[in-house]
């Protein structure tokens, strides 16, 4: 629905990220609400995720907890995603912290090039 909408702009994946070997169609605020997300996660043996997007309190909180229920652990990005007010963002990330680490993405980036 919106400009989420399969086939509309906001559905598309970016340029950058092109071609997708494989995708996920997500339906709610939860990524594994109702897709095969956790299947395809637990297919390739991925037992740890790197979360970030829009919005903090809405799709990435929903999926962040969502994965730490179904047994993933989970670093949010906490400058890779956004909410449309700071203190919103803020807090929900400190909330999260409870149930997942906290990294920016150039931290992140410099733990994977070591």
């Amino acid at each position: 629905r919106g400009d989420f909408a399969p086939g509309s702009f906001g559905h598309a994946l970016v340029e950058e990220l092109s071609p997708a070997d494989l995708s996920v169609e997500k339906v709610a605020y939860s990524a594994f609400y109702m897709s095969r997300l956790e299947w395809v996660l637990r297919q390739a043996g991925i037992t740890h995720l790197v979360a970030g997007g829009i919005v903090t309190n809405g799709g990435v909180a929903s999926t962040v907890r969502d994965a730490h229920v179904h047994g993933f652990e989970v670093t949010v990005l906490s400058d890779g995603c956004a909410a449309f007010d700071q203190r919103v963002h803020e807090v929900n990330l400190e909330a999260l912290g409870s149930i997942a680490g906290l990294t920016t993405c150039a931290a992140l980036i410099d733990q994977l090039s070591d």
